[in-house]
């Protein structure tokens, strides 16, 4: 049988938490559940063993004592956070209005479904207990989404597991996994959330090591190598922000980078903006390398390429993002494509390019550790200690 791969990635691709645009009116019938169920049901399961259980919930009763448990646990927390941040243009000002919103209707979400799994995790780490279930949860989310409901993964509420357990009848030596509202979804359609491209994300035989396309077999400088390492800060944005955008800072961690200045009328970061960077290497000396400010948004991204605005040697850039309690910084670089001492080093040596190629991504990722985690020391020294919500 042929599938229509394009509608499965699109299933795939716009599963999403849903929450405002729950009908809370609709019922949603038994059989819906089940089917999906039965196709949860299909998920992989170590050992093979069909070990999954499925709590539903409909009792008016039962669902105001889970929404009693989910307010304790979790509910309260988000009602606050979205009362402090509303208006504020905060980046979880929608996804706290959300969640809040749940929190003060779930009683009234037509069903709950709780997915349970038979056996208590160790607590080792290891694979087990939860490498059975978790995806046989999400193959459910997705197959409602197929049927047009809508469906959101809260686990908040097993912060009272043992309360939870004894409202649904749970025996000890099962686990309760998470708390799926299920309800018709009042929208149009799903649509899909911003994400990095994979090439981004994805690294090849290393962690860490990207390739803007390839790699070859050998890998080359055309493939674009490059390397991404990142931290979640504790800090406000604006406090990592003022630290990536001092062109000099890093010069106190890398044992590359030296220093830099501003080029001749040039006062500070702007996008077109010029900067001389100084670096040195006992492997080749010191030297100096024009920089040109390639993008620039404040408080998102500050990047910069070398030697050449059009036919750049190398590819740098900070990149921030506020998440839950820091911010996530993101400090990535991508070789070529124009001429570098790198270029020099593989056209000295054509024969050994993969080795130097990879050699001095190792160089380059070392030296950015260092200057991410001089990023994290400052700021936390500053810091008078971490905030839920930072502005």
């Amino acid at each position: 049988m042929n599938i229509d791969v394009s509608s499965v990635d699109h299933a795939l691709t716009t599963t999403r938490a849903v929450r405002l645009r729950l009908d809370l009116e609709r019922t949603v019938d038994n059989q819906i559940i089940y089917d999906c169920i039965d196709v949860a049901e299909q998920a992989p399961s170590g050992g093979n063993q069909g070990s999954r259980r499925w709590v539903v919930v409909r009792d008016p009763k039962v669902k105001a004592q889970l929404a009693e448990l989910y307010m304790a646990t979790g509910g309260e927390f988000m009602i606050g956070a979205r009362n402090k941040i509303a208006g504020t243009g905060h980046p979880q000002e929608r996804v706290m209005n959300s969640a809040a919103y749940l929190a003060e209707h779930l009683a009234e979400v037509p069903a709950i479904v709780i997915p349970t799994i038979m056996g208590v995790h160790d607590g080792s780490g290891r694979p087990g207990l939860f490498d059975s279930v978790v995806q046989s949860v999400w193959s459910f989310c997705v197959a409602l989404r197929a049927r047009g409901l809508g469906t959101a993964w809260t686990t908040a509420i097993l912060g009272k597991s043992d309360e939870l357990r004894e409202v649904l009848g749970v025996p000890e030596t099962s686990t309760q996994i998470a708390m799926i509202p299920v309800a018709w979804y009042t929208g149009d359609d799903f649509k899909k959330a911003p994400r990095y491209p994979a090439r981004d994300i994805t690294f090849i035989d290393q962690y860490a090591h990207t390739w803007e396309s390839g790699p070859s077999d050998p890998a080359c400088l055309a493939d674009g190598p490059g390397c991404v390492v990142e931290a979640d800060i504790k800090a406000p944005i604006q406090q990592v922000w003022d630290l990536v955008t001092d062109i000099n800072f890093g010069a106190q961690f890398s044992p590359e980078f030296v220093g830099a200045r501003w080029a001749d009328g040039v006062d500070g970061p702007a996008l077109g903006a010029q900067f001389i960077g100084s670096n040195k290497h006992e492997a080749i000396g010191e030297w100096d390398v024009p920089c040109f400010i390639n993008r620039y948004e404040n408080l998102v991204e500050f990047g910069w390429v070398t030697s050449d605005a059009d036919n750049p040697g190398a590819r740098w850039c900070f990149e921030l993002a506020r998440i839950a309690g820091a911010t996530r910084l993101r400090y990535t670089l991508t070789l070529g494509p124009g001429p570098s001492g790198i270029s020099q080093a593989i056209a000295s040596m054509p024969d050994k390019e993969p080795r130097i190629l990879h050699r001095r991504i190792n160089e380059h990722r070392s030296n950015m550790q260092a200057v991410i985690d001089g990023v994290a020391a400052a700021v936390h020294r500053e810091s008078d200690g971490p905030n839920p919500i930072f502005g």
